[in-house]
């Protein structure tokens, strides 16, 4: 694959390249509790509301989308709402390429323009990958939840980490 890539809003047509990235960090990895896949109707609806009140944004290389990401408020309620969270999900192709920190720099931007203070990362504990890249990128480990989540017929701890953006 060839290392140029782009950065772009995302649109309803990328729903469907979308899901294909992220369902297999749902079916065979714990980097999300989640274990329901997405469906391209389900992005399609999360692409649209994120546009009109937050962000979310796709890189692509060659064409392909090889990552996006995406934010909104952490908790509902008025008393959170300059609080957010985010997602980011790379193809494994596209690690250390940048393309992550390039995602992030958009979100984080976007974000405190729009009014945000802080942006908390929701990692898995055994996600040593994902700590490590949102600690180079400022976010700083704020608690610990054990076995908050449940996948693949265990526990897993869940490491909140949290940069201020203002």
């Amino acid at each position: 694959m060839t290392s140029k890539f782009s950065l772009r809003v995302a649109n309803l047509c990328d729903a469907a390249p979308i899901a294909a990235l992220w369902n297999p960090w749902i079916k065979t990895t714990i980097a999300t509790f989640n274990a329901q896949e997405k469906t391209a109707a389900d992005l399609a609806a999360m692409i649209f509301e994120r546009q009109a009140h937050h962000g979310f944004w796709v890189a692509e290389c060659g064409g392909e989308v090889v990552g996006f990401a995406t934010y909104s408020q952490f908790r509902a309620g008025i008393g959170y709402a300059k609080s957010m969270e985010h997602t980011i999900v790379l193809a494994p192709t596209a690690h250390g390429r940048g393309i992550g920190r390039g995602l992030m720099a958009m979100l984080e931007v976007d974000a405190g323009a729009k009014g945000a203070h802080l942006m908390i990362a929701g990692v898995a504990g055994e996600n040593v990958a994902g700590q490590n890249f949102h600690a180079k990128l400022g976010y700083q480990i704020v608690a610990t939840v054990p076995q908050v989540g449940y996948k693949f017929d265990r526990f897993h701890d869940l490491i909140v980490m949290q940069k201020i953006l203002t």
